[in-house]
């Protein structure tokens, strides 16, 4: 077989083949053709892509096990970084509580909308509190770490039932 008929296969980068097709007679100007043909993924590579679309389709749904995802290692860098940011946020947890007694003293509601009052202002509370006390003591400080998995988890049900109902 002669090279003018004859394929050759160049290794480029990982996982692609280029195979290029010598130049026709006759013209002179003329690049060559260049295709790319990709390699078959792998199967880890097809399970986390299989992962990631589902987690995309579903990404509302999952909006606060993503924001707790995020927390975790934002705290530890924070603690890491500056320990006594703890101190600057520890503020931060009394303002649900706040919102909370202003919500009740200016804004008079029936039992079902301060039944949500409560909850929102205890959740809001908790992952605050969990927030400024993880950037303190780090977040896999004492029962933080099952802390964060319990608020997580209560969070996401919540979020997960209110979504059902609307």
């Amino acid at each position: 077989m002669t090279s003018r008929t004859r394929s050759r296969t160049v290794k480029t980068a990982a996982g692609v083949h280029t195979v290029q097709i010598p130049r026709q007679r006759g013209r002179r100007g003329a690049q060559p053709f260049v295709v790319v043909v990709p390699e078959r993924p792998s199967l880890t590579r097809e399970a986390f892509g299989f992962v990631g679309r589902l987690l995309w389709k579903h990404r509302r749904g999952v909006a606060p096990l993503a924001l707790a995802t995020v927390a975790l290692p934002l705290t530890a860098l924070l603690h890491w970084w500056a320990w006594w940011s703890g101190l600057l946020l520890a503020p931060l947890a009394v303002a649900p509580l706040a919102w909370l007694t202003f919500a009740l003293l200016r804004r008079h509601a029936g039992r079902s909308v301060l039944l949500w009052r409560i909850g929102l202002a205890s959740g809001g509370t908790s992952a605050l509190t969990w927030l400024a006390l993880a950037a303190g003591f780090g977040p896999t400080a004492g029962p933080l770490l099952p802390l964060w998995l319990l608020i997580t988890l209560a969070v996401q049900t919540a979020w997960l039932v209110i979504r059902r109902k609307g």
